[in-house]
């Protein structure tokens, strides 16, 4: 799972083909507009309707879906199965995806990952192996694992088949809302901003948003290639990988025009706007992009029309209320 800092080429016709292979398995999620006074919690000029890119509902609870089978359907698959390391939603992706299509699995968490995560991998059946504080360590044992047993590794964001996965939810959005002139995009790894990218090179305006506690890709622009940044923030979970991907880097620094940053407190208080205003639970890393809304982290331009993808839900619902009003349960940061 190592890769050098050559750029993949990403074309829409290539996402097309992605989504067709793809399109059986997993859901077009739908977009819903809301006022942008109900969602932003400082002033705002702009006065268009927010639209929100509802992937919290995919299968499997993320986005992630997209990306894994992708993997397992466009690549081949030894007898051995597949293994993948992963905060959380990209292992509960796998799992789904091999449970679905009859392929063994073997997914490394990290202790940070979300109760919640840990309980639906088991539940579909994978292998599960918790180890590690980050998802760093998770796949430095992955990276092992698949050297001795010939699985497939399946790459949670710097794989080419993984960043065309995601990619098909640009290609969705921009049929969904045409008239869209920027999405703000949740960033990790980073293999979800660079397919949204690549699909919408030229059209639509791409801005990623990152917590404070973890600014993968803000960094690795600073620097100018990737580098590590810290992995703090109660999106850790899923926002958090150490570094962005080599893959993934080339592609952001061609078509990502900004990157914003928010913090806990912010994070939070968009997970409780959503379940407010709309009654959507979302992670914490699906509900950065509304937290840059809410705090003017990204303010909106008069007449701009703005997307912004909730990303996942992989949280246990009857505590996200209570997770997201006293920083307990699931979402709440690694303590001890």
């Amino acid at each position: 799972m190592t890769h050098g800092a050559t750029a993949v080429a990403i074309s829409p016709a290539d996402v097309r083909r992605v989504h067709e292979i793809i399109r059986p398995h997993v859901r077009r999620t739908p977009v819903v507009q809301v006022d942008l006074q109900a969602l932003a919690a400082v002033a705002q000029s702009g006065g268009a309707p927010v639209t929100l890119k509802l992937e919290q509902l995919q299968r499997s609870g993320s986005f992630k879906a997209r990306g894994a089978f992708a993997n397992l359907l466009a690549r081949d698959v030894p007898s051995a199965g597949v293994v993948a390391a992963s905060g959380g939603n990209h292992g509960v992706a796998v799992a789904f995806a091999a449970h679905e299509l009859g392929v063994p699995a073997q997914i490394f968490v990290p202790t940070v990952s979300a109760p919640a995560k840990i309980a639906r991998i088991r539940q579909l059946g994978a292998e599960l192996v918790v180890t590690g504080e980050r998802y760093s360590d998770a796949l430095a044992a992955a990276e092992e694992s698949a050297s001795r047993s010939g699985a497939l590794p399946v790459h949670a964001f710097d794989q080419r088949e993984t960043i065309l996965g995601q990619a098909t939810l640009g290609l969705e959005l921009a049929e969904q809302a045409p008239a869209v002139d920027t999405v703000l995009v949740p960033v990790g790894g980073g293999g979800l901003i660079a397919g949204i990218a690549a699909y919408l090179a030229g059209t639509v305006r791409v801005v990623g948003v990152e917590p404070t506690g973890a600014p993968t890709l803000t960094r690795a622009r600073a620097h100018g290639a990737p580098v590590d940044a810290p992995t703090g923030s109660i999106a850790a979970d899923a926002l958090a990988p150490r570094r962005i991907g080599e893959l993934v880097f080339p592609i952001t620094q061609a078509h990502v025009h900004d990157v914003v940053l928010v913090d806990d407190e912010s994070i939070r208080d968009a997970q409780r706007a959503l379940w407010d205003e709309l009654r959507l639970v979302a992670e914490p890393a699906a509900a950065v992009a509304v937290a840059a809304v809410r705090t003017g982290a990204y303010r909106i331009a008069p007449g701009e029309r703005v997307a912004v993808v909730v990303s996942g839900a992989n949280t246990e619902p009857g505590l996200a209320p209570k997770a997201v009003a006293d920083d307990t349960g699931p979402g709440a940061p690694a303590r001890g």
